[in-house]
């Protein structure tokens, strides 16, 4: 299964809405938000693309708590599984143990992505470009060989969803 991977979108909507139309253009089947959502644009905008999704609350979203009811939108630390994956979602990186297979974060604005004993870490980066001229998220999908994972950055005055520039490697689980 092909999972998108976003965060830190703040107000950039626009944005957002390019990062999910290249995903589900690229064969998402599911997404993931690891926080700092900020507008409930932004999750109106995970709930259009037809894609199930998780979200996570983030540290700018406290005002975002009345919609959990009303949303995939959860506090942090987040369990789920996605098929046979188990998965745990924050925004901030203070639960990082290995008690899933793969463990999705935001806050820090930067791209990670590595195996460490046996578990993938991944934090898809901004989609804001606050902290660098940069609009940027991934996809991960589980193989046999490991985990393919997929990074998508442009220049976050770009406007189309093909001015990306994507770099896929594959982490070998053992």
């Amino acid at each position: 299964m092909k999972i998108g991977l976003v965060s830190d979108s703040h107000k950039r909507i626009d944005l957002l809405e390019n990062a999910i139309d290249r995903l589900k253009e690229d064969g998402a089947e599911f997404l993931v938000h690891a926080g700092d959502i900020v507008l409930k644009e932004s999750l109106d905008l995970l709930e259009k693309s037809s894609l199930p999704y998780h979200a996570v609350l983030g540290n700018n979203d406290i005002h975002l708590m009345e919609y959990t009811d009303r949303y995939n939108l959860f506090q942090e630390p987040h369990y789920f599984k996605i098929g046979d994956i188990k998965a745990k979602l924050m925004h901030l990186p203070y639960y990082l143990n290995n008690d899933a297979q793969v463990i999705i974060y935001g806050h820090t604005h930067y791209f990670f992505a590595q195996i460490k004993q046996g578990t993938l870490y991944v934090n898809p980066g901004e989609i804001c470009g606050r902290k660098k001229p940069l609009s940027e998220f991934a996809m991960i999908e589980d193989n046999l060989d490991g985990w393919v994972v997929t990074y998508y950055s442009k220049n976050r005055l770009e406007s189309s969803i093909s001015d990306y520039e994507v770099k896929t490697t594959v982490l070998k689980k053992g």
